[in-house]
């Protein structure tokens, strides 16, 4: 099944777009502003669904790619 599936951008730039909001804590508009210096034109309100939708999507594959850490540590004297 294609997540992506009727949205007018490519993955690509849907999944940078909500990568500068979550990494640099960049507003909407700041993330609009970059994409247009790059001559790519997109609506802020378009960046905060796709935040909406696809964030918590993104969040659910990266901890299920998370390994974790073990249940043995070593301890040293120091």
């Amino acid at each position: 099944m294609n997540t992506y599936k009727r949205y007018r951008f490519p993955p690509d730039i849907i999944s940078y777009a909500v990568w500068l909001y979550y990494r640099f804590n960049l507003s909407h508009r700041d993330i609009e502003d970059l994409l247009a210096e790059r001559g790519i034109t997109v609506s802020h309100e378009s960046i905060r669904l796709w935040c909406i939708k696809f964030g918590a999507i993104y969040a659910h594959r990266l901890k299920r790619n998370h390994r974790g850490y073990g249940d043995t540590f070593f301890i040293d004297e120091v």
